[in-house]
């Protein structure tokens, strides 16, 4: 995993610091500076990934390509792929689109 840090959108919460004081550190003013070339290694991904989803101005991104995993029902099976459509009908099971 890597992360970016945008210091012109930092505001100076200071909860990515918290969460993960090994790649974040506060100025004198409070504001975040990334620690190191912001490689993650597994072992300390979950730290990282709560300051980023913490960070309430967003300030903190993932880099890197980050497909969702697509499940191909087997050629076999007997699944509808109908049943799994997005429509207005069944809109509150996948999101607001509009």
């Amino acid at each position: 995993m890597k992360i970016r840090l945008d210091r012109t959108v930092c505001d100076g919460f200071g909860l990515c610091a918290k969460h993960a004081p090994d790649y974040f550190s506060l100025d004198d003013w409070g504001y975040a500076s990334l620690v190191g070339d912001g490689t993650v290694p597994q072992q300390d991904r979950d730290a990282v990934m709560r300051a980023l989803l913490d960070c309430p101005v967003h300030a903190i991104t993932e880099l890197g390509d980050r497909r969702p995993e697509v499940v191909h029902p087997s050629p076999g099976s007997s699944e509808d792929a109908a049943d799994n459509l997005k429509t207005e009908s069944n809109e509150a099971q996948w999101g607001f689109t509009r």
